[in-house]
């Protein structure tokens, strides 16, 4: 179970994360301005990428990794293609960038498309769609559908994409993009350094200026168009959340219906979210340690309430010992609590985790090192997506700056609030990685309010979600006006797994024929 749900969930959403918006580097505290006007009518310069007509082809040659390779074979059906799109709107006329997208016939015949973001972010859209059109493929969803996923700017087969990192550097734990939390700690110089490497590998300080939200929801609309769709159909999954939502602040008129599924909260800033979402990972924690205590040879021991303190005993050492396998991989502890947290996303997998630590305990890594490849999506050729590297750039661009001494202070809220992140080492060296970065963010907090003229959306909200807390997704429905989903269970995201016929029924009846769920409607997991 823990190794097939792993692999959809790195496949399809790709949290290589620190992967998800909960674990990125980039946090803050002050508000923004708020949310933006609609954009107006696609500007003459622009009509030549409106106008633009896909070449759909077979994929071979779009994968970038093993699990890509695998997935994009699933179906002969599917067909891949190439979209071209300013890399600044402000200059349609200078470079491009390309968009790699994947296209999943309808089982019959289409209304059209239905647009996949997996989240992250940083996940790449391509293996969405072909994952869920196995998943989905006895829904009226991939009947009445096209799945068209796409790998967003500077994410994965897109072009050009971010690149901060070699693989090896990421096997040797220097793979770093925050020390907001874990044993790390920076100097200015450290966080310029980051910024120049990425730079430099992916194609100049124009590309990192370039990947942000509001440009990818940009992209979404020319997708929307030559696709052939008057309006444009969305599912979108945790950070996909907050890509629609963007969307419809800025594209209102062009929305037929959205599904957000594990909603990010619009109207918290950065830090707030960060402290609230933390807060839900060691209620995680917490939940995990009592299932485990019912087993007598439980990792964490047999009292949960000293879980936190046998779990630091076991990987504070880590910090001057860390475990170094043969081929030159890091267990310290930045990995090991990396893994656990990686684990927390989903209750199938607590005991792997309880497993992995009690391994290490004994001097062995492996378990936690394949929690950590499968939600961080490494091949077993030990290549990586570059979904952590664009989870990084991406934030850059989305989220409020910190000052180091914010920061810090961030980092001291987060160890309050989710003692098992803590190192031991205090929070002093916690810079924002951001800080260096060649242009200020473009996303306001909040973002997606007073939008007039959009139609109904569903939200998705699980209520033990660790990452996305259901009080978030709730905030995004009242704050969009749309409708409520809520689901009794402990993971993050549901829709387009196939697992749950409550929640697929009701998806597809909102997306088939836009019937919205009733007031209180609810399923279990």
């Amino acid at each position: 179970m823990f190794k097939s749900r792993r692999k959809l969930a790195a496949a399809a959403v790709a949290i290589a994360s620190t992967m998800c918006v909960a674990l990125s580097a980039c946090s803050s505290g002050s508000a923004g301005t708020g949310a933006q006007s609609p954009e107006p009518e696609p500007s003459t310069e622009l009509h030549r990428f409106y106008d633009q007509t896909l070449t759909f082809e077979a994929c071979e040659g779009y994968a970038t990794t093993s699990a890509d390779r695998a997935s994009f074979t699933l179906d002969p059906r599917f067909r891949c293609a190439r979209m071209e799109v300013p890399l600044d709107y402000r200059d349609p006329e200078g470079k491009t960038a390309s968009i790699a997208l994947l296209k999943a016939p309808a089982r019959g015949e289409p209304i059209g498309s239905l647009v996949l973001n997996p989240g992250g972010p940083g996940g790449a859209g391509m293996g969405m769609a072909a994952l869920a059109a196995g998943s989905l493929s006895q829904s009226r969803v991939t009947e009445k559908f096209d799945l068209v996923g796409f790998d967003p700017r500077g994410v994965a087969a897109s072009a050009p994409a971010i690149d901060c990192f070699t693989d090896a550097e990421i096997d040797a734990g220097q793979g770093t993009t925050t020390v907001l939390t874990g044993s790390g700690s920076w100097t200015e110089s450290d966080t310029r350094t980051i910024v120049e490497r990425c730079s430099q590998r992916s194609g100049g300080d124009d590309v990192l200026s370039a990947v942000g939200t509001r440009n990818a929801a940009r992209d979404m609309d020319v997708l929307r168009a030559v696709l052939g769709d008057d309006r444009l159909t969305f599912l979108g999954r945790s950070y996909g959340t907050r890509l629609g939502a963007v969307y419809a602040e800025m594209f209102p008129a062009n929305v037929r219906a959205m599904v957000f599924d594990g909603g990010i909260d619009p109207h918290l800033g950065t830090a707030e979210r960060r402290v609230a979402q933390f807060q839900q990972f060691q209620k995680a924690f917490d939940d995990m340690a009592v299932d485990c205590a019912l087993t007598p040879d439980c990792a964490l021991g047999t009292d949960p309430s000293r879980a936190v303190d046998v779990f630091h005993s076991i990987a504070r050492p880590l910090i001057e010992n860390p475990i170094v396998t043969a081929e030159g991989r890091l267990m310290d502890f930045d990995a090991a609590y990396g893994a656990v947290t990686a684990g927390l996303f989903d209750s199938r997998v607590w005991p792997v985790i309880t497993k992995g630590i009690g391994e290490v305990r004994n001097g062995s890594p492996d378990t936690l090192l394949q929690i950590s490849d499968v939600f961080g999506g490494r091949g077993e050729d030990g290549l990586y997506p570059n979904s952590s590297e664009a989870n990084f750039a991406i934030n850059c661009m989305d989220e409020q700056r910190h000052t180091p001494e914010q920061e810090v202070e961030l980092k001291r809220r987060i160890h309050e609030v989710a003692p098992f992140t803590d190192a031991g080492l205090g929070a002093d060296g916690a810079r924002d990685a951001c800080e260096s970065w060649p242009v200020e963010p473009d996303l306001d907090y909040p973002y997606a309010t007073g939008i007039s003229g959009l139609p109904d959306t569903l939200t998705i909200s699980i209520t033990g979600d660790p990452t996305t807390p259901y009080d978030g997704g709730a905030s995004l429905a009242d704050t969009l006006g749309g409708s409520l989903l809520t689901v009794d269970g402990k993971q993050h995201t549901i829709a387009v797994d196939g697992t749950n016929e409550c929640v697929d029924d009701i998806v597809a009846d909102y997306l088939v024929d836009l019937e919205s769920p009733p007031e209180q409607a609810k399923c279990s997991l």
